[in-house]
């Protein structure tokens, strides 16, 4: 199964932390700050799912998801760009709508939305490796995500928040008169909202092909080990010298000169 060393959940999160140093301006940068100052014992760690064939369901997940999917965006948004999309946002938003569209999986302001499974046969057999707290008020994934932003008072513009709100497509029921108006004027007016959604769709799956190599490997590896314990162990005898001799001796009786 995938997982991250610790010098790397604390390489990711010093790189969340710089990137929000480096793309966002007073007063919000250090209303950001605040934030995760706040969650810095428990964001770190925090899985991005819970089931092991999911999306980098291991401890310091979510940092690394959320990393993939600014990176991602960032990217999509040049393709956009590239082919004549209409761009009517700031490099600023996009990074802060990929940010925090997952930001209620860090759970609430004193407990974590995933737990660790201690149910084995749900290890076991569903691939459960965390589960959902049951003490959380439910609330789903993005509207978490906003009444958080909203408790340390952290703004965001229209586009920031649509991107935010809309970055699961049609797997959240919600969002689906945004995306599905057969209204013209009702139409999304922004990209963002595509381009983040493309953007989470195609890290979850990067992640999700990297845990399926990792994964495949490591039955290879098994299965390799396992032969070998199983396998009889030959010894290949080498020639005697003794014997070696004795042939040689043989040999010259047969075919040397005889004296």
């Amino acid at each position: 199964m995938k997982q991250l060393s610790e010098q790397q959940i604390v390489d990711n999160w010093n790189e969340l932390l710089q990137l929000i140093k480096d793309t966002f301006d007073e007063p919000r940068r250090q209303k950001l700050l605040d934030m995760y100052d706040y969650f810095d014992d428990r964001m770190p760690i925090a899985p991005a799912s819970g089931k092991a064939h999911f999306h980098n369901a291991m401890a310091g997940g979510y940092v690394a998801h959320v990393l993939h999917v600014i990176d991602c965006a960032i990217q999509i948004k040049k393709l956009w760009e590239s082919n004549n999309g209409m761009i009517n946002f700031t490099d600023e938003e996009l990074i802060f709508a990929a940010m925090h569209h997952d930001l209620g999986k860090v759970g609430d302001l004193n407990q974590d939305y995933y737990i660790p499974q201690d149910s084995e046969w749900h290890r076991k057999n569903k691939g459960e490796i965390f589960k959902h707290n049951p003490n959380l008020q439910y609330m789903t994934v993005t509207d978490r995500a906003i009444f958080l932003l909203n408790h340390f008072g952290i703004s965001m513009s229209e586009c920031e928040y649509i991107g935010l709100r809309l970055t699961d497509g049609l797997y959240e029921e919600a969002n689906k008169p945004y995306y599905m108006s057969y209204n013209p004027n009702w139409q999304l007016k922004s990209n963002i909202a595509y381009i983040l959604h493309q953007a989470d769709m195609m890290a979850t799956h990067i992640e999700y092909d990297e845990w399926m190599r990792q994964d495949e490997e490591y039955n290879t590896q098994l299965t390799t080990n396992m032969k070998k314990a199983v396998e009889p162990k030959t010894e290949t005898k080498q020639p005697s010298p003794k014997l070696s001799e004795k042939s040689q001796d043989l040999f010259d009786e047969l075919f040397g000169d005889k004296k």
